[in-house]
């Protein structure tokens, strides 16, 4: 979890632009529950006109005159509550919306160095359980942070008014219980902050879990997942089981509160009476009084356990709103890509900043535009991370990556990652139809282009034999399909780009090699201009390429053409008598 710790007005100032469109409801909330507050206030002072000048005298033309003004009073407070409510509760649901909207907004222009920084099981929390938090919070706030207060102020002005002895005993009450308070507040809330960094942690176990349900089964780990997940859950119990046990302190210290008030009301009052220092009909409304005070300090004390929970939601998702891409455009963007030349000077890369463990380190390397450089290399010695660098979806440590003739650094993003097709060593379909991923590549493809892309994919022929052909349903994450036909599908897609350079992340692993080298044929015939970057594990796949190279240890180690490499590299010749002799590649 990203450490943030900012101050309540900082907080406050991160949320506000999710507001947006709901701010004029948030205002008319105050003011209608401002008006509910001014008729309640009223009523146990026209209750004790009544009874003092209407009841015990016998007026009953009084008593009429002034039950039509109570109930008119007490028609308002309800319609001014029931309009606050409304609003508050369509306030409270459009900030909610805004703020789910603006974080998603803000995950999707994040780049990889942003989305390392932050969980996918911590990202849905944010998005869903820390939002339902602030919802609920901010729409308490509006109608009782806004009520509790004036309440307490009016009625206590009023108290004042009737009887100050009496008022007094209202205003003993407040210190001991705003320190009670300040306790249970300042305890409460590192424990929830504990809370949902174990929802996190949950959140991940649970998706690791069902995204890898087959590789659970077949290795029959479930006994080991489910220790996982009540690992997780056993935490979040024991840290609500603290803090709701320090939230319990709230409602006795304002019960505490409220009787021992109306035990000092009901004893004062009671000798004021006999004295004759004090009517029944002003008891009555300095009892009245007395509970609204108390009820308001109640409902402000409910309202600091809501905020105090969701602050910790509050600040979690700041984070998510404040984090800044680490990647952006200059401030005079290149939009077009001149051709598909791709130049490394010098590069070194290390996924941390300040780290010295270096996935890559000093390479030079030149592809020329149309043609085919192939990578071949152990598993981590950096392959996946130099194609990465020339769509500039990670920024390099040292040196530079030149597409066009211009280093990435310099092009506008978006103008950049058109001219860039990737398919990527980890195939991702989405759930909707075969057309609509397809069209991922270009979104106004006819059917006869998608056609087109599938064929030299080697793709048509199994989307034909679905039932619906283009249009039939892919599940989440392409689970229908095979991987091989994932890959293809993937690779059909990139294709629709029609890009200037098409990188092959080890995009025909899971596909024969038959099937391989006529997906080869096909992209140099559809793509004669296009340059070629493919990573493999075959030496196959990559012998007809103009370039090869290998790479150990983030290093290129040899360069040159597949005869050149027979001839000067021993890794080289190992590994293609090691394939071609049927036995394990080290790709």
């Amino acid at each position: 979890m990203i450490p943030d710790r900012p101050s309540f007005g900082t907080l406050l100032s991160r949320l506000a632009p999710s507001l947006r469109g709901f701010r004029l409801r948030s205002a008319l909330t105050a003011v209608f529950v401002l008006g509910e507050v001014v008729a309640e206030i009223a009523i146990p002072f026209l209750m004790a006109s009544l009874i003092d000048k209407g009841i015990e005298p016998g007026d009953q033309d009084y008593v009429e005159r002034a039950g039509l003004v109570l109930v008119l009073v007490a028609l308002a407070a309800l319609v001014c509550g029931v309009i606050a409510g409304r609003l508050a509760a369509q306030a409270a649901a459009g900030l909610a919306r805004n703020l789910r909207s603006d974080e998603f907004r803000a995950v999707q222009r994040f780049s990889f160095g942003n989305i390392d920084r932050f969980s996918e099981g911590s990202v849905i929390t944010r998005l869903t359980t820390d939002v339902t938090n602030v919802q609920n919070a901010y729409m308490m706030i509006l109608r009782i942070a806004v009520r509790a207060p004036t309440t307490f102020v009016f009625a206590l002005a009023m108290s004042f008014l009737v009887n100050a002895t009496l008022a007094w005993a209202f205003v003993a009450v407040v210190p001991p219980l705003g320190v009670a308070l300040y306790f249970i507040v300042t305890r409460a809330h590192p424990v929830f902050k504990r809370v949902f960094a174990a929802y996190d942690r949950l959140n991940t176990t649970v998706q690791e879990s069902i995204r890898g349900v087959r590789v659970v089964k077949a290795f029959v780990r479930a006994e080991q997942e489910e220790a996982k997940f009540r690992e997780s859950s056993v935490q979040i119990y024991r840290d609500f089981t603290i803090a709701e046990r320090i939230l319990a302190f709230n409602m006795p210290a304002m019960q505490f509160a409220v009787y021992l008030c109306m035990v000092a009301v009901a004893w004062i009052g009671a000798h004021q009476i006999v004295a004759g220092q004090l009517t029944t009909g002003e008891l009555v409304s300095v009892i009245s009084y007395a509970m609204q005070i108390l009820m308001s300090l109640m409902g402000l004390s409910m309202v600091l356990v809501l905020v105090t929970i969701s602050r910790a939601s509050a600040e979690r998702i700041g984070q998510v709103l404040v984090e800044r891409p680490t990647l952006a455009n200059p401030d005079q963007p290149v939009g077009q890509v001149a051709d598909g030349s791709v130049e490394f000077r010098g590069v070194s890369f290390a996924y941390r900043e300040g780290r010295r463990q270096e996935v890559l380190r000093d390479i030079d390397l030149r592809i020329e535009p149309g043609k085919t450089l192939g990578l071949l290399g152990a598993t981590g010695s950096g392959k996946s991370t130099l194609v990465q660098l020339i769509a500039r979806l990670y920024d390099v440590t040292a040196g530079s990556v030149l597409v066009g003739g211009r280093d990435v650094r310099e092009y506008d993003l978006g103008g950049l990652r058109e001219a860039v097709g990737i398919v990527l060593q980890k195939n991702v379909l989405f759930e909707g139809s075969v057309a609509e991923n397809l069209r991922w590549g270009d979104p106004n493809a006819s059917a006869a282009q998608m056609r087109a892309a599938t064929d030299v994919a080697q793709a048509t022929e199994f989307v034909d034999a679905l039932a619906d052909g283009f249009d039939a349903h892919v599940e989440q994450g392409g689970a229908n399909f095979s991987g091989g036909q994932r890959q293809r599908l993937c690779l059909a897609r990139a294709l629709l780009k029609k890009p200037k350079i098409l990188v092959l992340d080890d995009s025909t692993s899971a596909v024969d090699t038959a099937t391989e080298a006529l997906i080869r044929a096909g992209l140099r015939a559809a793509l004669p201009g296009t340059t070629k970057i493919i990573i493999a594990q075959r030496v196959t796949s990559v012998q007809d390429a103009d370039q090869i190279a290998i790479l150990a240890e983030g290093e290129v180690i040899a360069l040159g053409t597949h005869d050149e490499l027979l001839a000067t590299s021993a890794e080289y010749r190992e590994l293609h008598q090691s394939q071609t002799a049927g036995t394990l590649g080290y790709g």
